[in-house]
């Protein structure tokens, strides 16, 4: 478990699975736990025993079962609630309180934004509290997560709404992807010398064992090859390259497709 203070609450970062990671939030002077996507229950309730405090919400960024499997248990064990998007309440296990972007969500007195980011799924949401975005599978460390349900005009605009983020937000996503995600980056973005930096220094955080995530906005902005095609000279240089229209939405579509044929 590794964690981060941040103004008004903890996170703590559980890893889970293969790749997974859970996230728990810690409300300062108050009794409440969130855990964002719980894929497994186990490791959620050993870090609530060693924290000394018990889970009193789930929050679902979207249905799949990686995200979701703890909720029937966790909510058994805690008694706690799941909150996830409205519009696909029907496949969030357990759901209790159904949000979307108008909803005034407070978490021990931390205003929780909703961000609608459909792609990856039809009902993807992201939870920004303050200076940290969850953002589950629709933005990685150095990717962006498959277009399963959505298309490559809604993802695109989705991450383009995360970009408009604060450099300084943490992105806290689900998956430890990065270097793979960083391997493709600097296949279509050989040139950026902040990719060869941050390639660097994630290489060595894996060898350490150490998560490459949270990351921010600001180093997704200039790394990640899905954020990238906001840039015109990025845009302008991998059309000619690939002889594709030199606007942002082809540019990204081309990007999508290409790292989906790996």
């Amino acid at each position: 478990m590794w964690s981060y203070q941040h103004p008004g609450f903890s996170v703590h970062q559980l890893p889970a699975l293969n790749d997974n990671y859970i996230y728990l939030i810690d409300v300062d002077n108050s009794d409440v736990m969130v855990a964002v996507d719980p894929a497994d229950a186990v490791p959620v309730k050993k870090a609530c025993r060693e924290l000394g405090k018990p889970l009193t919400h789930i929050l679902n960024t979207h249905h799949h079962w990686d995200h979701t499997d703890g909720n029937k248990p966790l909510k058994s064990s805690f008694h706690c609630q799941v909150a996830g998007a409205a519009v696909d309440a029907a496949r969030i296990p357990e759901i209790d309180i159904e949000v979307s972007e108008e909803s005034q969500l407070q978490l021990g007195g931390i205003d929780v934004r909703i961000l609608f980011v459909p792609g990856h799924t039809r009902g993807h949401i992201a939870f920004l509290l303050k200076d940290a975005l969850f953002c589950g599978d629709t933005l990685f460390g150095g990717g962006c997560g498959r277009l399963f349900e959505g298309d490559a005009e809604q993802m695109w605009n989705s991450l383009s709404r995360l970009a408009e983020l604060d450099d300084a937000t943490h992105v806290y996503c689900a998956h430890e992807y990065t270097l793979a995600n960083l391997h493709f980056a600097q296949s279509v973005d050989p040139e950026n010398s902040a990719l060869a930096s941050r390639i660097s220094l994630d290489t060595q955080r894996r060898i350490r064992k150490e998560p490459t995530i949270p990351s921010s906005i600001g180093l997704e902005r200039s790394t990640n090859p899905f954020l990238r095609p906001a840039d015109s000279q990025f845009c302008a240089s991998y059309a000619a390259l690939h002889n594709i229209p030199a606007d942002a939405l082809s540019v990204f579509t081309h990007l999508r497709v290409s790292k989906d044929q790996i």
